[in-house]
């Protein structure tokens, strides 16, 4: 028996040893195509020589250094390389270990932003149903997915939740796009009035919604008057990049494509691709200042933050990143990727939509093509398929609940920017035999 508290202790998991490109290699040999970057995260795969030199450097020198003593030049250079391609209006860096305590880390200063210019009234969050923020408490309360938040209800604080723009199952009938964005930026603004405009902190959204929706990116124009409404009222609006972000859908940042920035964004994933456990909060200006020119000191902290092998990691990633020019990688190898699932897919009679933007793609499986209605929650689809394709040497991201947390199913996929054409091959031929032997055996 193992000694580790598993995710699941009622399963059996390979031993993985190795890493070679966008491959993982378990303990008897077998080969995994990591077509889900794990969770989005290994954006550079599993063996890239450059990041893994530079960990070596770092740790030769300084591992870690506490941040309420030090600072480090590597935090420091991090920090000025993501500022200087940030959208308008970041100016820092905070940096934790991962995507929960990033969102937890924005709501803290939302609230604290609030108490230093003097409206401490300001206390109420707004995000959106069907979304995933994180797993720490703060976190959990402000993302939308009832199954995860089921159990742990008592002990959330209080969040309103409006509707996703997901426009497969949320757009009415005649209705365009712009109509949909129009109408939910409305709904987001009764909100804020029945909530009294005063009283709201933040509204909380993922640019494109990633685990628990599969990819779905908003309607043209949804953001830019999600942005007007906040600033009509005073609200700040933190953006949830922490699986989208870093170059995962074509651009840096995924706000780029929306023709906005935030006061606050939260990243992690690929910022460190998994080479080290990382992630960050951005800050405005206005923040930043707010704060620095208040108390002076941010009422939060982490033992981790700022972590000097971390950072270096993660410049690493980010440097090879660019000087790669893998970002027009991300573009060109997401539009081959979707041409195949909808070779490979677009016509099978249980896939109701296929969706995303650059290596960030969805595929969401019903039991009907016509009426869209999802498959019983009791089969547990996601989980047998993630199941099949595991057996076909193919690791990606199949998740239950998508449509209102127990119905529903989907398949992520947000595979290494480092593919060659024949692994899109590769991930839609063995994708499509997994969904095929899942659905016969049901």
């Amino acid at each position: 028996m193992s000694h580790v508290f598993h995710r699941s202790l009622t399963q059996s998991y390979p031993t993985a040893v190795k890493g070679d490109g966008p491959y993982l290699i378990d303990s008897t040999g077998r080969r995994y195509l990591d077509a889900s970057g794990g969770a989005a995260v290994s954006c550079l795969g599993h063996s890239d020589p450059e990041v893994i030199e530079a960990i070596r450097n770092q740790v030769g020198q300084l591992a870690y250094a506490h941040t309420s003593f030090f600072t480090t030049q590597v935090m420091e250079d991090l920090a000025d390389f993501l500022v200087a391609r940030a959208p308008e209006g970041i100016e820092s860096v905070y940096f934790v270990s991962g995507g929960s305590e990033a969102v937890e880390a924005a709501l803290k200063l939302a609230r604290q932003y609030f108490i230093e210019i003097g409206q401490p009234q300001r206390k109420h969050l707004i995000a959106r149903r069907q979304s995933y923020h994180g797993n720490t408490l703060g976190a959990l309360a402000t993302g939308g997915n009832e199954w995860r938040r089921k159990q742990f209800e008592p002990l959330l604080i209080n969040v309103s939740h409006v509707s996703p723009c997901y426009a497969y199952r949320e757009q009415k009938t005649g209705e365009t796009a712009e109509a949909m964005g129009m109408r939910l930026a409305a709904e987001l603004e009764d909100e804020i009035l029945r909530l009294g405009a005063e009283n709201v902190m933040a509204f909380v959204a993922e640019p494109v919604v990633g685990a628990t929706l599969g990819a779905v990116a908003a309607v043209p124009g949804y953001f830019k008057r999600v942005r007007e409404v906040c600033d009509r009222h005073g609200i700040l609006l933190i953006l949830d990049e922490v699986m989208c972000g870093m170059g995962r859908t074509g651009t840096l940042f995924a706000a780029e494509q929306e023709g906005i920035t935030a006061d606050l964004i939260t990243i992690a994933k690929g910022l460190g691709a998994g080479y080290q456990p990382i992630g960050a909060t951005l800050v405005s200006k206005k923040i930043r200042d707010a704060i620095a020119h208040g108390s002076g000191f941010f009422q939060h902290g982490h033992t981790y933050i700022g972590h000097a092998t971390a950072c270096a990691a993660a410049l690493a990633v980010q440097q090879v990143i660019e000087s790669r020019n893998l970002l027009a990688c991300v573009n060109q190898l997401g539009e081959g990727l979707r041409t195949r699932l909808l070779d490979q897919l677009g016509n099978h009679p249980h896939v109701g939509d296929i969706r995303g933007r650059g290596l960030f793609q969805g595929i969401e499986l019903v039991a009907d093509r016509d009426s869209k209605a999802p498959f019983d929650p009791a089969l547990k689809l996601h989980a047998r398929l993630k199941k099949a394709a595991m057996a076909q040497g193919l690791m990606c991201y199949p998740m239950g609940g998508t449509v209102d947390g127990q119905y529903g199913d989907h398949i992520l996929l947000a595979p290494p920017f480092i593919l060659e054409d024949h692994h899109l091959d590769e991930i839609a031929d063995k994708l499509l035999s997994a969904v095929d032997i899942t659905l016969k055996d049901l």
